[in-house]
């Protein structure tokens, strides 16, 4: 496991980063609950009227007066984008970085497979999100815990679910990119982020363009479906999971034949 332990000791300074940012602004939005909370059902009728931005942002149905219909809006949007942002960036560049910094020669000619490389990085890269989620999860739950509010734990551990799912399912995606990359590119990981990010807002806005949900992995993370249903659509989760393993098998694929410089 020396190529996991490389990875994750390279790594180390970013996930430190991300994961107190992450987790600052999930404190900070939780703790600012209760002296929003006595204004909230104003603002949930406000933004009931406001057609299709508040459908795109799913405000429309969800009852700001409440710890989860807050958390699921104001919290979702960080953890959804912070965690797909982190995750992007982990997996995008992790297989290409060896001819961008020309360490490609030095890792290939030990008595390590190249099969072996990838399973290690990969491996890497779900330690790194895994325990993001984990760290982040503990924050939000201690947060809501400090604020003095009942936890609706069934929820919220729904929505955590699904965020780690968007994440892993990108860094399958991901993952399969980079094996095509020989410089990796941040660009390509923010880019494909964000394209879901918007995809998922169309599909909200225009019925006509729903079928985009099945497409972006935020489909399955709309706060407002989750906490109305009780649970994950699982059409969509399933749909996901199999584009994370198409992403690496391809990985496994290409990087295994590929000529590397």
């Amino acid at each position: 496991m020396t190529i996991v332990k490389h990875e994750l000791k390279q790594g180390k300074t970013s996930f430190l980063i991300w994961t107190a940012v992450i987790g600052f602004l999930l404190m900070v939005c939780v703790f600012l609950f209760p002296e929003m909370k006595g204004q909230m059902e104003s603002i949930s009728d406000t933004f009931a009227s406001m057609g299709s931005f508040t459908a795109a942002f799913g405000m429309d149905r969800l009852n700001f007066g409440t710890l989860i219909g807050f958390y699921a809006i104001e919290c979702g949007n960080i953890l959804g984008l912070g965690g797909a942002f982190y995750a992007v960036l982990c997996a995008v560049g992790i297989l290409a970085k060896e001819e961008k910094d020309k360490t490609a020669e030095f890792l290939l000619v030990h008595p390590v497979s190249r099969i072996r490389i990838i399973t290690e990085k990969l491996i890497a890269v779900f330690i790194q999100i895994t325990a993001l989620n984990l760290i982040i999860y503990a924050v939000s739950v201690g947060s809501m815990t400090m604020i003095g509010e009942e936890i609706p734990w069934k929820e919220v551990n729904l929505l955590h679910l699904a965020y780690y799912l968007l994440q892993i399912e990108l860094l399958g995606i991901c993952f399969g990119i980079s094996a095509f990359l020989r410089k990796g590119s941040m660009g390509v990981g923010l880019g494909i982020a964000t394209m879901m990010y918007f995809l998922n807002l169309i599909a909200n806005i225009t019925e006509s363009a729903e079928f985009l949900k099945y497409i972006t992995p935020f489909g399955y993370c709309e706060g407002a479906d989750i906490v109305s249903n009780g649970k994950l659509d699982g059409t969509m989760v399933t749909i996901g999971i199999v584009m994370g393993i198409i992403g690496i098998t391809v990985a496994y694929l290409h990087y295994t034949r590929k000529d590397i410089h």
